[in-house]
């Protein structure tokens, strides 16, 4: 497996095909949920082969919004279907990515540990000191594309949002839930002064 292809040609791809309004599903986004899968994986004790996996599946985790909105997890999976196997990945290590990369799509439905790791690396920052600025991304794009457009709306569905989510890592259940439920009452209270 050529892994520096596979990560150069989708990090090549990233920057140039993600349209210029996705401040959250960015290419530092998926740098930073890269690096947290591979500090999650270590301290998970995931090694070898599966490490290698996971990577790649969080590399191309969000590769398919640069094809679409809607289904953007199927698209990734298609592109990482159409370009590994020139990278030397087999169908059985496609399955494997194309599994983590599904398991990604909200509400997220991880069906074994390399996929529960992707999960918490895709929501890594709900438990980490910069939720409000990466908060704030989101936000952004969101209402850049219509979702919402309030600063009120976006708050009453970070509230719904954190009070539904769950790690599914020991790691992270550690790490970050702590300080998630922190952030969910900052929230509550911006909601009840406005």
């Amino acid at each position: 497996m050529d892994t520096q292809g596979a990560k150069a040609y989708i990090l090549a791809k990233l920057k140039a095909e993600l349209p210029a309004g996705r401040t959250y599903h960015s290419l530092e986004h998926t740098l930073d949920v890269y690096a947290s899968a591979i500090s999650i994986a270590e301290e998970e004790g995931v090694t070898g082969e599966g490490l290698v996996l996971l990577k790649i599946a969080a590399l191309y985790h969000d590769s398919g919004f640069t094809v679409q909105d809607i289904e953007h997890e199927e698209a990734g999976c298609r592109i990482a279907r159409a370009v590994l196997p020139g990278f030397g990945f087999n169908e059985r290590q496609l399955e494997l990515i194309c599994d983590m990369i599904m398991a990604t799509h909200i509400p997220q439905t991880p069906h074994n540990k390399l996929s529960r790791v992707l999960c918490d690396a895709d929501l890594d920052y709900l438990g980490r000191g910069d939720f409000e600025r990466i908060g704030r991304s989101l936000f952004q794009e969101m209402r850049t594309y219509g979702v919402l457009h309030t600063e009120k709306e976006w708050n009453e569905l970070q509230e719904r949002f954190l009070e539904r989510h769950s790690y599914f890592t020991t790691t992270n259940k550690r790490t970050r839930e702590p300080q998630k439920h922190v952030h969910l009452q900052g929230v509550r209270e911006w909601l009840a002064s406005h």
